[in-house]
């Protein structure tokens, strides 16, 4: 397999089956048309509920201010918005946010939740690629990207816009699904993703297709400690994994210095 991007004959994963390098971004977009409405579903059967008790836990390491300083979050694949509305209920009133996501679907049903929030003048959504995001250098306090950074086909350059528009003394943050380390765990961890959830995605969404997909992308997605040196690679320094439930979630950080 090449690793070249520009080789038309290069190819990479998408979930377990290898697809053409030019190919797969299209067929990652068509998954998220068809789970849209039901994303925030889907994160509750894939996670148990857990992930609503991981992003608070994501969202407080933020360190947005609570008074009137003013700090600005890039929330990146950002869907429907849970993060960038935690976020800004979380902090002071100059804390905003721009929400950029490739996917227009996704886009709309996170202008909803805004908007039904009261949020719509804090948060903006932009569509946006995280391989070549549309802002200039270093407009950022800081970057979050949560369950979206393995379903990037290139997430090294990924990585190194992060790097580029966050500020001098910027944080990354990434809340990703990653390896369980308990023994045992593991096991039912593997039974519910392999046995459980396309059954419910099934039941719930009408296609065990899309959630077949997110839970092979989640096994062939690096380990704790080889996406920590692809962040230090980046460029960020005091790079760090968090383990959440064993180690089935995992929030890694990186400072820009």
């Amino acid at each position: 397999m090449s690793n070249e991007p520009n080789d038309p004959g290069s190819t990479t994963s998408f979930g377990f089956r290898q697809v053409a390098e030019g190919e797969r971004q299209g067929l990652v977009n068509a998954v998220f048309s068809s789970v849209a409405s039901r994303y925030d579903l889907m994160n509750d059967l894939m996670s148990g509920g857990l992930h609503r008790l991981w992003k608070a836990e994501f969202v407080a390491m933020i360190g947005a201010p609570r008074g009137d300083t003013p700090f600005r979050l890039l929330d990146v694949a950002g869907g429907t918005g849970d993060v960038a509305i935690r976020y800004a209920r979380a902090s002071g009133p100059n804390a905003t946010a721009v929400l950029a996501d490739i996917s227009p679907e996704m886009l709309e049903e996170g202008r909803t939740k805004v908007a039904a929030e009261g949020l719509a003048a804090r948060i903006t959504l932009t569509q946006g690629n995280a391989e070549a995001l549309p802002f200039p250098d270093r407009a950022f306090d800081a970057y979050t990207i949560a369950f979206g950074i393995r379903n990037v086909t290139h997430i090294d350059a990924a990585l190194k816009e992060a790097h580029r528009v966050l500020k001098i003394g910027g944080r990354f943050l990434c809340l990703e699904f990653s390896e369980c380390q308990v023994p045992l765990l593991d096991r039912l961890y593997d039974f519910h993703s392999f046995e459980v959830i396309p059954r419910l995605g099934q039941i719930a969404a009408g296609s065990a297709e899309p959630y077949r997909y997110l839970v092979e992308s989640i096994r062939r997605f690096p380990k704790q400690e080889a996406f920590a040196s692809m962040i230090r690679e980046a460029g960020f320094e005091r790079v760090s994994v968090r383990n959440l439930t064993g180690g089935i979630a995992a929030i890694h950080s990186g400072w820009k210095l």
